[in-house]
């Protein structure tokens, strides 16, 4: 089988690299990290308006591009060699992956259009604090209140949930669990961003008191929706940890061409050259994962489900490694936080758990293959 890109896939990967190098550089992305959006609300109009990149994997009819999972993989991947802050993974991929997968036009009408254009932020509310991603732990509570629904109860780990525009929460009927819409500044929401250790990815503990909201799609459709959801989810955040793998490799051999120990360049010493070779192993074991990943999600292959769970494991997990190596390669200048090493380690740490650790995938993994 042959997953080489073609012409097009190419052209695409070429010039989101290029605009993402000039226009998300190490210093820019530090300057969101005071910003009270967690991004750069003018270079995320430019993604949508001169490269459509909020709407590239939503269909035509609801204004998007038209593009498969696939392409929209390499745009992931190619803002995780930026570090690139914003909600693209959360409204992009989570809330829109829902929003297909759901049994409801009417919604899909109403909501994508603006999540493709890029003027709505959605974000899904779905784990609570117990930290659980499993619908069978969903304890916010959804009740009928006359023709409206009302939603009561807390989520954790809202990626952009301090400043999104709509949320699809996750909270459970006398039926079953469900989907349900709920505008960000609604009576009854309170909002507030966690404190987190990987200051590129914004997550927030949402608080609903009875707030009004709009059930999407039905209970029965929600449980499947939901795993096409995360399964999405995980690939994405594999895509996401290869192109931080490949950035990590070029800063490590960078380094080690210029900087000199004894006399030599520390790239002729033979510790280093295995460093940077075993780093170059798993970049390129993790790509053929990924890609093969990205290929059965575009196509809706039969083992998605078991490639979602183990390229979330295994691409995380080489990307800690190799940030980690990184650091180690530049010795003590990579431990500095002037030094942009760090936010590597810590992007990676924080993929790896989000939706869970890579011991809860495998496990995951065994369950799905029947062991």
């Amino acid at each position: 089988m042959d997953f080489a890109l073609d012409d097009d896939q190419v052209t695409l990967q070429e010039v989101l690299r290029t605009f993402f190098e000039a226009q998300v550089p190490d210093a820019a992305v530090r300057a969101q990290f005071d910003e009270p959006t967690g991004y750069d609300t003018r270079l995320w109009k430019r993604m949508a308006d001169e490269l459509g990149l909020q709407g590239l994997a939503i269909p035509e009819e609801y204004g998007g591009g038209g593009f498969s999972f696939f392409e929209l993989g390499l745009v992931l991947e190619e803002m995780g060699r930026t570090l690139l802050p914003s909600p693209f993974l959360g409204s992009c991929v989570m809330a829109a992956q829902l929003l297909l997968a759901l049994d409801d036009e009417e919604a899909r009408k109403r909501l994508l259009p603006g999540i493709a254009d890029g003027s709505t932020v959605a974000s899904v509310a779905f784990a609570e604090e117990t930290g659980s991603w499993n619908a069978a732990d969903v304890a916010t509570a959804a009740s009928t209140d006359g023709d409206r629904w009302r939603i009561d109860g807390s989520k954790a780990y809202v990626l952009d949930g301090h400043a999104a525009d709509v949320y699809l929460v996750i909270a459970r009927t006398p039926d079953g669990v469900g989907v349900f819409e709920v505008a960000g500044t609604a009576a009854g929401v309170a909002r507030e961003a966690a404190q987190t250790m990987d200051l590129t990815r914004r997550l927030a503990s949402v608080r609903f008191d009875s707030a009004a909201a709009q059930q999407i799609g039905t209970v029965a459709a929600t449980g499947q929706a939901l795993e096409v959801m995360l399964d999405h989810t995980r690939i994405a955040i594999a895509a996401d940890a290869l192109g931080g793998i490949g950035r990590v490799l070029d800063m490590a051999v960078e380094y080690a061409k210029v900087r000199e120990q004894f006399g030599r360049p520390i790239g002729s010493f033979q510790a280093i050259k295995h460093k940077c070779a075993s780093m170059l192993v798993e970049l390129e074991a993790t790509r053929s994962a990924v890609y093969y990943a990205l290929w059965a999600a575009a196509t809706d292959q039969p083992d998605r489900p078991v490639v979602a769970v183990l390229v979330k494991a295994y691409g995380v997990d080489a990307y800690l490694g190799a940030a980690g190596e990184n650091i180690q390669i530049h010795g003590g200048i990579g431990f500095t936080w002037e030094h942009p090493a760090h936010l590597f380690l810590k992007r990676a740490k924080s993929s790896q758990v989000l939706l869970g650790d890579s011991d809860l995938h495998r496990q995951l993994l065994a369950d799905r293959i029947g062991i």
